[in-house]
């Protein structure tokens, strides 16, 4: 047996270690909702308590002027500091490493769907010439032996000759993600706005770097319903609201409908039953049960998309049984998903269902 023997460089074991306290930088700056000043407080507490391998330790200071050095945080007023572009960059190409690393299935590349129609990259069959088709289409195998077969004694080619490969269809999708920023969302000591924050980063980075044609709103929905642009997406916090969903859900189909992707669809990331709703221009609210004014007119909003071929899928991220049972009424109403996923795992939930849902016609 050979062995082959390489220089160990140690500088390449300290960027790794820098590497995976940005991980835990980058989590800092989500549930601070990317403030860089509290966030290196919260990681200073904790600075004494991470486990450096021996003789590889790092400083807090250590780390700050790495931060600064790589141009991830800049110092915005005397003793502030405030996330740089290339620091929110990286909270996106972070978040889509983090989800792309647990997934258990393949969502990387460009996925197809099984029909064949316009699109990019040919398929082995063929097809009949019809006008306005590529000449840079045309199998000339095919077409030489259609030629022969119509006159083995004399080679001309005419148009009924000619074939042209299939093309294999590539699905564009337009996507709206729902994010619940009511109250109940950081209830109780339990944080489920930072998972979903960290999911609707990571599936804009997805789209903007792999599925370019696509496109991706983000719907915030409390007491009503905004879209916020993708690049304010480390600043969003949950906040004293209640859970418009009908205002989400309207919203959403709003922008959908302006789209000319051949399928939309709405990913909504919810913990609470609906509980508001706009009714004569007030805000009606009820936060105790399931309100039949307000759950009514919220399920006519979801039928209302899904006639419009608008697909929904509900994440729920808490087991409260009214949730449950509102959830699965919509559901059944407008012929859409759920899953119950914990909001460790719920970037996996939504990345293998974005991947499934681009790949078919939704009708």
């Amino acid at each position: 047996m050979d062995f082959r023997y390489l220089k160990f460089d140690p500088q390449e074991l300290v960027e790794d270690i820098m590497q995976q306290l940005l991980k835990i930088w980058n989590q800092f700056l989500l549930q601070t909702n990317g403030d860089a000043d509290e966030a290196l407080r919260y990681l200073e507490r904790i600075w004494e308590r991470i486990q450096f391998p021996p003789g590889q330790e790092v400083t807090f200071a250590e780390f700050k002027e790495y931060l600064e050095e790589e141009g991830l945080i800049r110092e915005g007023s005397p003793q502030q500091y405030e996330l740089t572009e290339r620091g929110e960059r990286k909270i996106r190409t972070g978040a889509l490493e983090e989800i792309f690393s647990s997934l258990k299935m393949d969502v990387a590349g460009n996925h197809r769907t099984p029909y064949s129609g316009e699109g990019t990259e040919n398929l082995p069959e063929t097809r009949p010439y019809r006008f306005g088709d590529r000449v840079a289409d045309i199998s000339f195998t095919d077409t030489i032996r259609n030629s022969l077969q119509r006159d083995p004694y004399q080679f001309h080619v005419v148009e009924d000759d000619l074939e042209v490969y299939q093309k294999e269809h590539m699905a564009s999708c337009a996507t709206a993600l729902l994010v619940d920023i009511s109250h109940s969302m950081v209830l109780y000591g339990e944080d489920r706005i930072t998972p979903a924050k960290k999911v609707a980063i990571a599936l804009s980075e997805l789209i903007r770097t792999r599925y370019p044609k696509d496109s991706l709103d983000v719907i915030l929905f409390g007491d009503d319903a905004i879209e916020v642009p993708l690049d304010r997406l480390p600043y969003v916090g949950a906040g004293p609201y209640h859970t418009n969903t009908k205002a989400g859900l309207e919203l959403a189909r709003k922008l959908l409908l302006r789209k000319k992707h051949a399928n939309r669809q709405v990913f909504m990331i919810t913990d609470g039953k609906p509980s508001a709703i706009y009714d004569g221009g007030q805000l009606y609210l009820n936060s105790f049960g399931l309100d039949p004014k307000i759950v009514t007119q919220t399920i006519n909003e979801a039928v209302l998309c899904r006639r419009k071929g608008i697909l929904i899928t509900t994440f729920m991220v808490a087991q409260d049984p009214y949730l449950q049972d509102f959830v699965n009424r919509l559901s059944r109403a407008c012929k859409g998903q759920a899953y119950f996923a914990s909001p460790d795992h719920l970037g996996e939930f939504i990345f293998a269902d974005f991947v499934r849902n681009r790949k078919k016609k939704i009708r």
